[in-house]
């Protein structure tokens, strides 16, 4: 029997062993999909906390329950380890690890190469090889494929490289791993089936590509239009601004029309790990090509500066009410990059707070999904998540709305705050609630 006749009967018999490499809001939600369809998996990871929570049966994400761990644990489907040997026991290998920009707005693909070096020595013929990282378009075929095909292995015959972007919305209760739509490309044609056939039974609806390089360029514009919208509607929230034009209400009036508009909402700013990023990845590979990619960059630029517009607000209601930015305490509600998850990769309101702490304002935030204020490069706050009450709300002399958890109590916030100031139009009519 030939390879991928092989391959794809262990698939389609779910007898396959599914290594999932890096195990964060991507890999975990992936890997224990795929538990639940009944495979064995391998969850890779250099983070050893992750690996003995979830070999505990513990998750570390808010939006997977505890129970999801511990059922794929108890069936014996769910295995976790820093051991990169054991990569050599699996017939799929799913790379789920980060591509973040460097500081001059060039693709990072470190954690990629990171990871094609520590599991090229254990590649065997037999496995497919697939990458979800967002990236730019040819990564797949002139980075990975010729790291592959050195350790002698040919691709479309030995092994089979696949692209397969995630396409996960933590905390959206609408949409699973499972029910979200997949696309799926191969370095060959039988690649392509190979891919097919490894999600088949744990995606529900699955979206073959032409090409690797065609599903790379999707990924990207998937989350370069949401960019530019919202960067459209921040500089359009500017001048309703001037205005005294409330934008949310004009929004929530224009999505009436049942055709031909698709509501997106301003904000403080763009955040996460796909939306501030992903555009700058085809603006660096069109700069390759010659081409200036004008929207791409003019919305980066928009949405960059809303933090500092959020910071320009506070100061001018704070010298409203006779008092000055530097010395005053002030509460920032929320500070993940969007509702209800913990993630604050990227969040505006991590600008917000640096900027504050520059300007001399004496800066504390409340967030039940960020109890402690972890270490990470860009920002440093010796803070914990503050918990809020009338007295501890009264005790600021603003408080900024940055993200809106549907967790806070919006009613004791309005009626406890001396000065509040909301960046995300949570409240619609309030009056004397300053809007950001």
């Amino acid at each position: 029997m030939e390879i991928s006749s092989a391959l794809l009967q262990r698939l389609r018999s779910k007898e396959a062993r599914i290594a999932v490499v890096g195990l964060g809001y991507v890999g975990l939600p992936l890997a224990l999909s795929f538990t639940e369809s009944g495979y064995s998996v391998l969850g890779l990871d250099i983070d050893a906390s992750k690996v003995e929570a979830l070999q505990q049966g513990r998750s570390y994400l808010h939006h997977i329950d505890d129970q999801r761990v511990a059922n794929a644990r108890s069936a014996g489907l769910l295995e976790a380890t820093l051991d990169v040997r054991l990569a050599a026991t699996a017939d799929a290998l799913i790379l789920c690890v980060p591509t973040p920009l460097t500081r001059f707005r060039e693709p990072d693909l470190s954690s990629i190469h990171a990871t094609l070096e520590a599991l090229a020595i254990h590649l065997r013929p037999g496995q497919v090889i697939s990458l979800e990282s967002t990236t730019y378009p040819g990564t797949t075929e002139e980075v990975l494929r010729p790291r592959i095909e050195a350790r002698g292995l040919k691709v479309g015959e030995d092994v089979f490289l696949v692209y397969s972007p995630e396409r996960e919305d933590p905390g959206n209760a609408s949409f699973s791993t499972a029910t979200i739509p997949k696309l799926i490309a191969g370095s060959t044609t039988t690649c392509l089936e190979v891919g097919l056939t490894l999600y088949e039974h744990v995606i529900r609806d699955l979206v073959p590509v032409s090409s690797t390089r065609s599903a790379e360029f999707t990924k990207l514009v998937e989350n370069i239009q949401r960019a530019v919208n919202i960067g459209l509607m921040n500089e359009l929230k500017l001048l309703a601004d001037r205005m005294n034009i409330d934008l949310h209400e004009v929004i929530r009036a224009a999505a009436t029309k049942p055709f031909g508009f698709a509501p997106y909402y301003p904000g403080p700013g763009i955040g996460g790990h796909c939306v501030p990023i992903d555009p700058y990845f085809l603006a660096w590979k069109a700069r390759e090509l010659g081409m200036h990619t004008r929207f791409i960059e003019l919305a980066g630029e928009i949405n960059a500066a809303m933090p500092g517009h959020v910071v320009r607000t506070i100061n001018d209601a704070l010298n409203q009410s006779e008092k000055a930015l530097r010395g005053s305490r002030i509460l920032l509600l929320g500070i993940a990059y969007k509702k209800n998850i913990e993630d604050i990769r990227e969040s505006p309101a991590l600008e917000i707070m640096e900027q504050l702490q520059s300007k001399g304002a004496i800066v504390h935030y409340s967030d039940p999904y960020v109890p402690i204020f972890p270490p990470i490069e860009k920002h440093s706050f010796n803070l914990r998540s503050l918990p809020l009450s009338a007295e501890s709300i009264a005790g600021f002399d603003a408080v900024v709305l940055c993200t809106d958890h549907d967790s806070f109590d919006y009613e004791l916030i309005l009626n406890a705050a001396a000065l509040l100031i909301d960046s995300r139009g949570r409240y619609t009519s309030e009056p004397g609630v300053i809007r950001a």
